[in-house]
């Protein structure tokens, strides 16, 4: 170190500058005690102003340049402190002020800073700083507190935001033997803070925390934070500082309100799964065990709580549940709610228990009522494997009124009985498979779902893959269920290669026709109509005009509509091709009806305005 310093004498007063060419690596405490020793050296000479300045200051952790300090002796000296100031990682030079009245007792006395600003292109942190002791016995015994007024920040990727930050930082920390004992407190004001992903847009939150440091050893006995309308946390643990690694954790959390809590905490994490659009409200209370960095136990608890999908995909109401873990003691899970809803479909009162074993729930069966049936589930597993979830199960639906079904999922009234045979089916890595074909029965007919695969169900974009085959489906029923106009007979679909994507249709090859056999077939003249207005402008049915005034409804022979859709392109045919365009109702008998169809390209969004206006009003058709 060079040092060099020159007294000057005015009339009023003497002043000494002093000038610190290099400092190199010297602990700060010493520059306190060297101050503090100059300064005692120079009062016998009345000093009444010491001046030291600096170009540069290096340190272990920081570095300093163009370095002023203003002492002014009187009975409350007051000192000068400006600098440029950095830590060693950074590349930036940040602007620090700071005014202090000291005490002349620098172990023991108070100091008081004000007007203290630390400042760079992204940071502004206008501050004031008491220093009440720094030593006991010669002993370092530090009891410091800094108050931030409306403190802004913000770097330079955008991702971290701090803005009119106001709040007390209070630190105690003093050296027994090789270790520090430490407590300090955060009390949170005012001011709102954006860290990725979590936004904090008001104040009222409190930090505290005291322990030992010791050996690369961060032990906090005490900590909680508490935070306003949300809830409290209690830690303890160990952190090795150099790795940090946890040690070990023990966390409890008695009662979070979730109303508060999810969109605070919660939903910015739940960005990209089926949760990322809901509202929670009930109470949660939680309980955590970690060593060496992995979760060992946790007991969660579930009061009362409320879940509801914004996109209506999914609810559940008076939810209660308890939820115990172990990774060395299989646990037994159990979990009910009041009501809910998934995907329209209203679900009743619900029980179910479980065991956990680690990374496995299993469950012999899960009974969900829904409405007057329910859905049966057997041979449940779920197990973690690389980081995703994998279950499968078999299912049952036992008949359910499908008048209440669809009058609940707001479909047009439908009558009879739904029930279902469902296959094993496995979920993995976001998509769902079934190992057989779903049988289920409606409109007194079969309904067969083969090849079913379905992806990201209950996120932003549910994709569904199947094929399906329906058999003998009671016209009668279809048609008054769906304002048709009456058709009395039976009839087979196949939809082959069925793509839905957002549960709208990409993709298919449907094929609609009257079933085989004999059964009575008659068509009405609402349904005619109807059917007419599907072929486009220049349907017409062939008949003769002076029967088709004497008689409300008709025999045919068999009817039948193909639709291939593509992209938004529905490739229309019948049951038998012409020159013209192709039959979908071919007459039989007296009277008879023929109707035909023209149109053989037909966007899919024309073609769905046109059932809905079929079903709506009173379609006229061309009559040849």
């Amino acid at each position: 170190m060079s040092l060099s310093y020159a007294i000057v004498v005015t009339d009023t007063y003497l002043q000494v500058f002093i000038h610190l060419k290099a400092i190199l690596m010297q602990p700060l405490a010493k520059w306190i005690g060297f101050c503090w020793l100059m300064l005692a050296c120079i009062s016998a000479h009345a000093v009444s102003q010491v001046s030291i300045s600096a170009d540069r200051i290096e340190h272990p952790q920081f570095d300093a340049q163009q370095v002023k300090l203003a002492l002014t002796l009187n009975k409350s000296p007051i000192l000068q402190i400006k600098t440029q100031v950095k830590a060693k990682a950074d590349k930036d030079w940040a602007q620090l002020n700071v005014n202090c009245q000291v005490s002349t007792k620098i172990q023991t006395g108070r100091w008081d800073c004000t007007q203290g600003q630390f400042k760079t292109s992204r940071i502004d942190i206008p501050f004031d700083l008491q220093i009440s002791r720094l030593y006991t016995q010669g002993v370092p015994d530090v009891i410091a507190g800094i108050h931030f007024k409306n403190a802004k920040y913000g770097d330079e990727a955008g991702l971290h935001a701090i803005e009119q930050f106001t709040g007390d930082l209070n630190i105690n920390a003093k050296q027994q033997g090789e270790a520090w004992l430490w407590q300090t407190t955060v009390d949170w004001q005012k001011g709102e803070v954006f860290w990725q992903p979590f936004y904090v847009a008001e104040g009222g939150h409190k930090f505290t925390a005291k322990g030992r440091y010791e050996n690369d050893l961060l032990s906090f006995d005490t900590t909680r934070l508490t935070m306003a309308k949300v809830g409290e946390l209690a830690l303890e643990g160990q952190l090795r500082t150099s790795d940090l690694k946890l040690i070990n954790l023990k966390a409890n959390l008695p009662s979070l309100n979730l109303a508060t809590a999810y969109p605070l905490l919660f939903k910015p994490l739940l960005e990209k799964t089926a949760f990322n659009n809901a509202e929670m409200e009930g109470k949660v209370s939680l309980k955590v065990d970690i060593q060496d960095s992995e979760v060992k136990t946790f007991d969660l608890l579930l009061n009362d709580v409320n879940v509801a999908d914004n996109n209506q995909k999914f609810a559940f109401y008076k939810l209660n549940a308890h939820i115990p873990w172990s990774y060395d003691t299989p646990q037994n899970v159990s979990l009910n709610y009041e009501s809910g809803e998934l995907l329209d479909m209203p679900l009743g009162n619900t029980a179910v228990k479980a065991e956990v074993n680690r990374y496995a729930v299993t469950t012999p069966n899960i009974r969900l009522p829904i409405l007057d049936g329910a859905l049966n589930l057997s041979d449940v597993s779920a197990a973690r494997v690389g980081g995703q979830w994998v279950w499968h199960l078999r299912a049952e639906i036992e008949p359910i009124s499908m008048a209440e079904l669809s009058t609940s999922l707001k479909l047009p009234r439908m009558e009879g009985l739904a029930s279902a045979a469902i296959p094993l089916v496995t979920y993995n890595n976001g998509k769902v498979t079934t190992d057989g074909n779903i049988q289920l029965k409606l409109f007194n007919g079969v309904t067969t779902i083969s090849q079913l695969t379905l992806q990201d169900p209950l996120g932003n974009t549910p994709k569904l893959n199947a094929d399906i085959i329906m058999r003998n489906l009671d016209l009668g029923d279809l048609t008054r269920t769906f304002s048709f106009g009456a058709i009395e007979g039976k009839l087979d679909a196949d939809i082959a290669n069925l793509q839905l994507q957002n549960w709208k249709p990409v993709n298919f090859d449907a094929a609609i026709k009257s079933s085989p056999g004999k059964y009575p077939k008659k068509i009405s003249q609402r349904a005619v109509e109807n059917i007419s207005a599907l072929g486009g402008a220049g349907a017409a049915a062939a008949v003769q005009r002076s029967v088709l005034r004497f008689f409300e409804e008709f025999n045919y022979e068999k009817i039948g509509l193909n639709c291939k859709l593509r992209n938004d392109i529905c490739y229309m045919s019948g049951v038998e091709s012409t020159a013209q365009g192709y039959v979908i109702v071919k007459g039989r008998g007296i009277p008879a009806i023929t109707v035909m169809g023209y149109n053989q390209t037909v966007g899919w969004a024309d073609l769905i305005g046109r059932l809905k206006r079929v079903t709506d009003s009173n379609s006229k058709p061309i009559i040849k």
